[in-house]
């Protein structure tokens, strides 16, 4: 049995922030579950090798493009920039410049003029796994277990027992005093069985709260150059037609050129489709709007988040996906009270499912512990 006084569930970006401060703070004496093999829960980079001389003294990360979140607003999700800033990371507005194409369902596509969001969105350098990444660095890897699929809790008076099954059905537990959820509400009520069970309006609640980026699916097609915008475009479209119904450009600052656009094939219609079969409809959609250069992208992605078991559910795949209010995210009442901590993007009282809302949430559930400030780490 291993013990620690505080589980994160969940390795994705509030995860990773709360084992952060806590750190920050001296607390050493946590495990950090995640079920994947990777962290970073749906921040997710697409890789394309550096393969020019040019470029071979740049960092390998500098040509990774976003399969998840992309953007952050630093006028007004200050909390998230000044993170930013604290990890000293790079960071460059949203490319705009130019016209935008407009298609709708019948018809050629048109150019218009384009505009500028305010405030500005930017994105990192390198690709938001780059902040993953930098928050990692600073954890101790012995708190860090990968493959950990977390089935259930079963709370008495004294600790918190985390029973957590790998992938090849090895299962282990812990014993914990306090837990920090850093996985979606529905997602949580989903796949974790809760003994005694929470209370019931709370599980219901927590149903109902959709997962963000749940049902979507994005297409990123990298390029040599930016050749649209030669043609004074900004890389920007609109579609009524699809299969893409938003499209923007993910340059690189120093390297590739990149277009990406959001599915607007729903989950279902989507699993009819190949991966092939639906690369070919986006490329053909990119030739209708920005010409026949981008016919031939040297590189294709998709990220299906609806094929995601650790992010999708079935209720997921069957709604919308849309940025609502947070969840309620602490027990008030009965033995799990103040046990249990729900501090993902969702549960954010100001950015539930922007990236600024997980860095918030997890702030919020990490000032919630009641845990004094130890320094031994996870026993055995």
């Amino acid at each position: 049995m291993l013990t620690a006084k505080v589980a994160i569930l969940g390795g994705g970006l509030s995860g990773l922030y709360a084992a952060y401060l806590l750190e920050q703070q001296g607390i050493q004496d946590y495990v950090l579950l995640e079920a994947r093999h990777v962290l970073g829960g749906r921040i997710a980079p697409a890789s394309y090798p550096i393969d020019t001389e040019a470029n071979q003294n740049k960092l390998v990360h500098s040509e990774r493009f976003d399969l998840g979140p992309t953007w952050f607003w630093p006028a007004f999700q200050t909390q998230f920039n000044e993170l930013i800033n604290e990890l000293k990371l790079d960071k460059t507005e949203q490319y705009e410049t130019g016209d935008m194409m407009i298609e709708r369902e019948i018809g050629p596509a048109f150019r218009t003029q384009g505009y500028l969001s305010s405030p500005s969105s930017a994105r990192l350098l390198g690709g938001m796994s780059s902040l993953t990444d930098r928050l990692s660095e600073y954890l101790n890897p012995k708190s860090i277990v990968l493959d950990q699929q977390v089935r259930s809790l079963h709370c008495t008076d004294e600790y918190i027992e985390v029973s957590a099954q790998d992938s090849v059905g090895k299962i282990t537990d812990y014993r914990v005093q306090q837990i920090l959820l850093a996985i979606p509400p529905r997602l949580t009520v989903t796949n974790i069985s809760f003994t005694p069970p929470l209370p019931k309006e709370l599980v219901k609640e927590w149903r109902n709260t959709a997962t963000w980026m749940a049902p979507h699916a994005k297409y990123i097609a990298i390029y040599d150059t930016p050749f649209w915008r030669d043609q004074g475009l900004s890389g920007e479209g609109r579609s009524a037609r699809g299969p893409l119904v938003e499209i923007h450009d993910a340059s690189t600052e120093h390297g590739s050129a990149a277009l990406f656009g959001f599915f607007g094939i729903d989950a279902q219609s989507r699993k009819n489709l190949s991966h092939d079969d639906l690369c070919l409809h986006c490329r053909a959609q990119l030739v209708r709007l920005f010409g026949t250069q981008a016919a031939k992208p040297k590189a294709e992605f998709i990220k299906d988040w609806a094929k995601e078991p650790y992010t999708a559910t079935e209720e997921d795949l069957r709604g919308q996906s849309t940025h609502g209010s947070a969840a309620t995210s602490n027990i008030t009442s009965g033995i799990w009270k103040n046990r249990i901590i729900g501090m993902g993007s969702e549960w954010s009282p100001q950015f539930p499912g922007y990236l600024a809302g997980a860095i918030e949430a997890a702030k919020l559930g990490v000032q919630a512990l009641t845990i004094s400030k130890p320094t031994q780490t996870m026993s055995e």
